[in-house]
């Protein structure tokens, strides 16, 4: 049996991120809102995922979200065959861990956000 971790990254746009901060929750953007569920990534897929779909945004914001908070995550074969989390119920900002604006590394890798 697969262990997954128990966190997982949302990335949002400033705005969205500020609607999770006035509302508590966040139904998901356009593409999640299509697919029928929130994108999430692991920490190693992060900034791939970064790289990959949000290529040439400014003011992008980066949640760590805690999975064991839901019920409805389901690991799903995406890009590569890898596994990634995907949520089935909105986003509730009771749920994240930590968030804050995306940042890099020197090497380029999107940096996880602390708490506090």
């Amino acid at each position: 049996m697969t262990t997954h971790p128990q966190t997982a990254y949302k990335v949002l746009t400033a705005d969205q991120m500020a609607k999770l901060e006035a509302e508590g929750r966040f139904a998901g953007a356009p593409v999640d809102l299509a697919d029928g569920y929130i994108h999430l990534s692991t920490a190693e897929q992060l900034t791939e995922t970064v790289d990959r779909h949000f290529a040439g945004q400014a003011d992008l914001w980066v949640a760590a979200v805690d999975l064991t908070a839901f019920r409805t995550v389901k690991w799903e074969d995406s890009r590569g065959g890898q596994l990634f989390p995907h949520l089935y119920e909105p986003l509730l900002l009771e749920t994240l861990v930590a968030y804050g604006p995306l940042k890099r590394d020197e090497d380029g890798r999107v940096r996880l956000p602390v708490a506090g």
